[in-house]
This record gives structure tokens, C-alpha cells and sequence, in this order.
């Protein structure tokens, strides 16, 4: 059995992956029909059934009232997009029917049925309401086909826009409303002329409303309506959800909405294609009608704890647990559900025991703006903390609101609480019964009253006025000033050349023997004597203060002697000088000669150094 398993494996996985994507891919199939909602008899008008994959067998329902002229003729599309790295593609296929409607009336077309992998699929239905022909429209097709485009070109002036043409109708879906309850209006667009261009919007202002915008699809299509007694094309260009905030008349004023239209010019011009009459724009600006609305009041006989809430609506609550300690939180909540003014309802009352701890509610609001008014719910919990044990109750909640079905207060009433708290520790607060709360945490926003004696610690010392805070001004003071007079010394060493000279007498003889050792490696003899004899005069040179041009072997005696200094020194220094100027020009000295040179100089310089410092 292990065997089979361990062999079949693959195979079993692949199965259950195979059968997962057909039952995914089941589940992405789409099959929409779609048409307009308002044709004219005896005009053709096209029904269209979209599939997202590859299909066949397509069975059309009994298309009562309708009569089938050409179909289907299928197209493909397919589309690819890439989004952050990620490519997706779609594939569709449309079956489209021409189809023409010889009665009036409004029909209902059944879901039609495709076959897809195995598997049967449904459309959608429709609903086609079908108008009968404008005269003018008749009378046009009789005898002056070149000015199609309006319904009225023949009696309208050219190039202009009658108000009949086009205009802006505001639809309120109720005009006897009472306070608080919703209803919409609507900016609905009536053309006959095609439309080129929009230009400024300017809406009214709803005062003594609360106002939820409806979504309307950006991609809507113009749907055929029938008013008095003409056929329009329209569009939903606003809808808007109202909330009488006030009873009384109150009056919606007008909108400005501007369009151009393109409409005949009155000109015909000859084509290829026979004589056509020349188009233009024309800029027209529509002015929507003002609208009263008859706001009733609520009744009387509100209940005491009338939450303001207008509509139809469903009441739940319930709490986190029964059984607690002190000083650990606990959660009321309460749900409100349904339709009507959701965001305008008063958040209801909660009676906790008196020495409980009260926090403000949190409220979550889940709602979605639909024609009937805001439908979804509203969530508030109330956290409260008992501070001293024992058996406490907390009354039913009541939520009271104005049901407009029967048109009276309706109270809805949720069963009490028994709460059991037991003796608890007011520096154990459990940290896990916040979890879902409002963002109050014990020990952390909240804390415990101090109720033992203080303990105080005497504070003696303070940093200002220590020897360390003087330190912090005195030690740089005393850098400044020693960088201060070592900085003067230094220039006023520096200002006197003769001294410096002096002083760097023997770090440039030095220097120059250093050179003249190098010659002495090479068995430069000639390079080396010279630099030796320019070690020695340059020697001299700065440590006397004598200019080169007066160095001469009496001077530097008489120098020497001046110095005080002793007559074998003298004598050696003059020997050198000797033996330097001689051995230029002598036959080749050996290199044991020109090193002994070497040392009797740097032995010279040395002492002569010695003295001077000792002086």
C-alpha cells in the first residue's frame, strides 16, 4: 500500500491540481448579454453576448416581441497589460444579432445559454423598452434625409440649439419626504445632437441636506428615453444622495452645465457621395429646472431615546464576557444594521454600574452609498473598567428609530448583562483583554493613583557651580592664552633671519654631508669634495651671520677666535678646507681618504656645535 502511495503520488497530486484549475477556471467564466435599454420601433438596435473564453452551442432564448434580422457574426478581442512586472491578458468573444422591434411595449429578454468545456452557462436577462417613432423623425426620413442628426434641424434655425434639442432635467426620487429620510436627485442629460465637447460645470449647492455622492460608471452609454412625446438620448451626468436636515419647503436652485453640440450648418456642399449638409459646433449652455422638496416632520411621540435614526433598520449586542476581576476592561457592543441615515444615528446608551470607568466609544462604520439611501452598519463598542468586585447588572439597550416602512417609532431592545467581578490586582491589569478595544491600554495611557506614602530622595549636588562646570570655561581660557604666546614667540623668532639662520646652521650642514655622502658611495671624488666644501662655507656662512662673498679662510679664523674658540679646532676646520680645495685638483684619492674627510668634518661640525652651546 506504502508502494502504491509513494508511486502514485505524483500522479494523485496532479489530479488534484488538474481539477482545482478546472474548478478555478469554471469560476472565471463570463457570459453577459447586453443592449439598450430603450429602442424605437421599427429601428434596429444590436444584442450583443460577450464570453471570456471559447465557447459553442449558443441557444437564444424566444426573443418575443423582437425580430432577429442578421446573426450572429462573431469578433474576438484580446488584450494584454502589464502592472508592476505582472502581465495579464483577456480574450473575449462577442455574438452579436441585429435585431428590430415592430410593436411597442417594454420586453423582457431571457438568459441565453452557451457550452463551455462541458459545462452549461447562463446569461444575464434585459429588459427593452420599446418607444414609438418621433414624427419629425418620419417626416425626415420622407422627404430630407441630408439634415439626420436632429430630430427638429428642419425647424430649428441652422447652426443653433433649441431648448428642445438638448437640456438638463434635476429628478428628485421623492418630493414628500420626512426629516432624515434619503432620497436622490438626479442630473439626467436629454440630447438629439451629438455631442463634441463639455465645457464649465457648475452644480447647485444643497443647502439644508446632507449630501452622499452616488457613483455613476465613468464608461455609461447613452440610453434612449421617451419625454414628452419625443425621443432623447440620456445620461446620468450626477446623482446625488440627499438627507433633509430641516422640515419645510426646501428648494434645490438651479445648476449651469456647458456643451457643444454639433449640429447642422444650414450649408450643403457636393461630394463624391452626393450632396451632405456641412456640420458645427455650437456652444450652448443648459440651466437644470430648480426643485422644491416638501419636508415633513417626524411625527409626534418620539421616544425618550429617539436615536435620530430615520429608515429601516436591525439591532444587535453583545458583550466580550460576564465574569471578570476589577480593575481588568470590559467590552459592550452593539451593531446597527439596515438603510436610511446611518451616519446621522446617535450612538445609543449604555448604563453601566456607577463606579465603573467609562471610556468613549469607538465607532466603525461600514457603509455604501445606494439610491435607497447609506445601507450597511454601524459598530460601537464601549469599553468601561470596574474598579471594586461584586454582582453587577447592565440594563437592556435600547435603539429607537423611525421606521419608514409604517411609518412610526419602532424600539429595539437587547437582553441585559449580569457581570460577575471578582477581587482583582490594581498592578495586574490583563493586557489581553484589550484586544478588539479602543486603543486605551492600563499601565500605559492609563495609570494607576499613587495611594502609599511618597518616598522623596534629597537632591544635593547639582552639576551648575562644580569644579567641573568651572573646568569646562577655565581649561580652553588657558589654551587660548598659551596658544596666544607661543604663537607670538614663534613670529618673533621667526622675524630675526640672522638668529634662525644660526639655529639651522647645523641642520643644513647636515643636510649637504648628507649629499656628499652619497657622492662618497658613487666614488664621486670631484662631487664630493664640492659638497663637502659647500657643507663647510655654508656652515659657516649661517652659523657667523657672514655673507658667502665675505667668507675667506682669515675671516672665518678671525671668527672663530672671536668666539673664543680654541686654536686645534681652528686648526682643524682649516685643514679641511685644505685638503677639500687640494684634492680637486689632486690625483684620485682612495676611498678610505675621502671617509676619513668625511667623519673629520661631521666630528668638526659636532664640536663646534658643543662649544657654542656651552657659551
Amino acid at each position: 500500500m506504502k508502494y502504491f502511495l509513494e508511486k502514485y503520488r505524483v500522479t494523485f497530486l496532479s489530479l488534484v491540481l488538474l481539477l482545482t484549475g478546472i474548478t478555478t477556471l469554471q469560476a472565471q467564466v463570463t457570459f453577459r448579454a447586453s443592449a439598450p435599454n430603450g429602442v424605437v420601433k421599427g429601428e434596429q438596435f444590436r444584442l450583443s453576448y460577450t464570453l471570456n473564453q471559447e465557447g459553442k452551442d449558443l441557444r437564444l432564448p424566444d426573443l418575443k416581441g423582437f425580430d432577429v434580422l442578421f446573426g450572429p457574426s462573431t469578433s474576438r478581442s484580446f488584450s494584454q497589460s502589464t502592472v508592476n512586472g505582472k502581465t495579464t491578458s483577456e480574450s473575449s468573444v462577442t455574438y452579436t444579432y441585429i435585431l428590430v422591434a415592430p410593436e411597442e411595449g417594454t420586453f423582457t429578454i431571457e438568459p441565453a445559454s452557451i457550452t463551455v468545456n462541458g459545462s452549461s452557462y447562463r446569461s444575464n436577462s434585459l429588459t427593452v423598452k420599446v418607444l414609438p417613432p418621433d414624427k419629425t423623425a418620419e417626416n425626415r426620413q420622407g422627404g430630407n434625409p441630408g439634415s439626420a442628426g436632429s430630430g427638429s434641424s428642419s425647424a430649428a434655425p441652422a447652426a443653433t440649439v433649441s431648448a428642445n434639442d438638448a437640456f438638463i432635467r434635476a429628478i428628485v426620487s421623492k418630493d414628500n419626504v420626512y426629516e432624515q429620510e434619503g432620497f436622490t436627485v438626479t442630473f439626467r442629460l436629454y440630447t438629439t445632437l451629438n455631442i463634441t465637447d463639455l465645457g464649465k460645470i457648475e452644480f447647485p449647492e444643497f443647502e439644508g441636506f446632507m449630501a452622499e455622492e452616488v457613483a455613476i460608471a465613468s464608461n455609461q452609454q447613452l440610453q434612449m428615453e421617451r419625454y414628452n412625446g419625443r425621443n432623447y438620448y440620456t445620461a446620468d451626468l450626477k446623482k446625488t444622495l440627499l438627507f433633509p436636515q430641516r422640515s419645510g419647503k426646501i428648494t434645490i436652485p438651479s445648476g449651469r452645465l456647458e456643451m457643444v453640440f454639433s449640429v447642422p450648418s444650414g450649408k450643403k456642399v457636393s461630394t463624391f457621395f452626393g450632396t451632405q449638409e456641412v456640420m458645427a459646433d455650437v456652444r450652448k449652455s443648459l440651466v437644470t429646472n430648480p426643485l422644491t422638496v416638501n419636508v415633513k416632520q417626524l411625527p409626534e411621540g418620539k421616544p425618550v431615546n429617539f436615536s435620530n435614526a430615520v429608515g429601516t433598520f436591525s439591532f444587535t449586542s453583545s458583550i466580550n464576557t460576564q465574569q471578570t476581576r476589577a480593575n481588568e476592561p470590559i467590552t459592550v457592543s452593539v451593531e446597527i444594521s439596515g438603510t436610511g441615515n446611518m451616519k446621522l444615528i446617535q450612538n445609543p446608551e449604555v448604563k453601566f454600574p456607577t463606579n465603573f470607568e467609562i471610556y468613549d466609544p469607538t465607532v466603525t462604520n461600514n457603509f455604501q452609498v445606494t439610491t435607497n439611501g447609506l445601507t450597511g452598519s454601524r459598530k460601537i463598542e464601549y469599553l468601561a473598567i470596574p474598579r471594586y468586585e461584586g454582582n453587577y447588572d447592565i440594563p437592556p439597550i435600547e435603539f429607537s428609530y423611525f421606521d419608514l416602512n409604517t411609518h412610526s417609532y419602532k424600539t429595539l431592545k437587547s437582553s441585559g448583562y449580569n457581570l460577575q467581578v471578582a477581587k482583582g490586582d490594581p498592578g495586574k491589569a490583563s493586557a489581553s483583554s484589550y484586544v478588539n478595544q479602543q486603543n486605551v491600554r492600563v499601565e500605559q495611557d492609563i495609570r494607576f493613583l499613587k495611594t502609599g506614602e511618597p518616598q522623596y530622595q534629597y537632591k544635593n549636588s547639582f552639576f551648575a557651580g562644580s569644579t567641573g562646570y568651572w573646568l569646562w570655561y577655565l581649561i580652553p581660557l588657558v589654551a587660548l592664552i598659551v596658544f596666544y604666546l607661543f604663537n607670538r614667540k614663534m613670529a618673533r623668532e621667526n622675524a630675526d633671519v640672522a638668529r634662525m639662520r644660526t639655529r639651522k646652521a647645523n641642520k643644513m650642514a647636515i643636510r649637504r654631508l648628507k649629499v656628499a655622502e652619497k657622492f662618497l658611495k658613487e666614488h664621486n671624488k670631484e662631487k664630493f669634495y664640492d659638497e663637502v666644501l659647500r657643507a663647510l662655507w655654508g656652515y659657516f656662512s649661517d652659523k657667523l651671520s657672514m655673507p658667502v662673498a665675505n667668507l675667506t679662510k682669515d675671516n672665518i679664523e678671525k671668527e672663530l677666535s672671536d668666539y673664543g674658540m680654541d686654536n686645534e679646532l681652528t686648526g682643524k676646520f682649516m685643514q679641511i678646507l685644505n685638503t677639500c680645495e687640494f684634492a680637486r685638483y689632486a690625483p684620485a684619492e682612495s676611498d678610505a681618504a675621502m671617509d676619513k674627510l668625511y667623519n673629520e668634518t661631521v666630528d668638526a661640525i659636532g664640536k663646534m656645535e658643543s662649544k657654542l652651546k656651552r657659551k
